[in-house]
């Protein structure tokens, strides 16, 4: 029985998986806020690319057919 308690006992004070979970939770945090970055910046360089492609005159083929 004593053997039962002490287990009991020492479980109750092992920290180790509750660190664990807690590690893992902010990793997981830390994922979610660097995806939401990289989203968020990829949407405003798609936008800006667009702009300038927008904004890019095609040249005119030479009058008289080049060659």
């Amino acid at each position: 029985m004593q053997s039962l308690i002490h287990t009991l006992k020492q479980f109750v004070r092992d920290e180790d998986g509750v660190t664990a979970i807690e590690y893992g939770l902010i990793a997981a945090l830390i994922a979610v806020v660097i995806i939401a970055s990289v989203t968020l910046v990829g949407t405003q360089l798609s936008a800006i690319f667009n702009y300038i492609q927008g904004r890019l005159v095609v040249p005119a083929a030479p009058a008289g057919g080049g060659a």
